[in-house]
């Protein structure tokens, strides 16, 4: 039986653990997926000596199944980048999910992304010749990650890693894709919910988030 992990800050040092070509460089930071990726990141920034912030992302989830997601939204520096899955999109719309039932899902998460945007106030990082480490407490179906890699290439990085301690293989593979390079420490074959990897898997709050963004802290996306 695979050993869960005590809470994200100690994935985010077994995290550390497997990048340690990024320790103490100066070109290399460590972004979270706000929410529940910013307390890896801090952690992963803390061990390897490089500094570490947060990326705002919103997973777009099926209506009545909202942990399913259909895509998912992340801004960088301003802007906003949106990925969906078409084929999955258009089982939904055969399955009688209607298109307006899938546009009031973005509309309200676009109103969240940009409420967490106006109210964490994280300044604008320039990302352009680093290499960006993308951390997340898990990868489900890959999405926000996705959206997260995407988002970042704006900002002219040099390289972006994706570094997940446990994940699906679907979305392992959705992610290294699009990523330069994707560390996922654990994929279990029985895969079901990224909170199954973890003893304490308290929800993140905003709170925390602002908490967490301490001196090291550049501030983010």
């Amino acid at each position: 039986m695979m050993r869960r992990y005590t809470n994200r800050a100690e994935a985010g040092r077994c995290l550390a653990a497997a990048l340690p070509q990024f320790r103490n460089r100066p070109e290399a930071i460590s972004l979270g997926l706000a929410r529940g990726g910013v307390p890896v990141a801090v952690a992963v920034g803390a061990e390897l000596g490089i500094p570490s912030g947060a990326l705002i992302v919103r997973k777009l989830g099926v209506p009545g199944q909202p942990e399913t997601a259909f895509g998912a939204l992340a801004i960088c520096r301003g802007d906003i980048v949106r990925v969906i899955n078409p084929p999955f999109v258009d089982r939904l719309l055969h399955s009688g999910i209607t298109r307006a039932d899938l546009n009031q899902v973005e509309d309200r998460e676009r109103a969240e992304l940009l409420r967490r945007v106006a109210d964490y106030g994280l300044p604008d990082t320039d990302l352009a010749g680093m290499t960006v480490i993308l951390t997340d407490d898990g990868v489900a179906t890959g999405f926000t990650m996705l959206a997260a890699v995407e988002a970042v290439r704006r900002g002219g990085p040099a390289a972006v890693v994706a570094a997940v301690p446990v994940g699906s293989l679907e979305a392992y593979k959705t992610v290294a894709g699009a990523a330069d390079s994707v560390i996922c420490l654990r994929i279990p074959g029985n895969f079901r919910a990224v909170g199954n990897a973890y003893l304490d898997f308290e929800q993140v709050s905003d709170a925390e988030v602002a908490r967490l963004q301490g001196p090291r802290s550049p501030g983010g996306c």
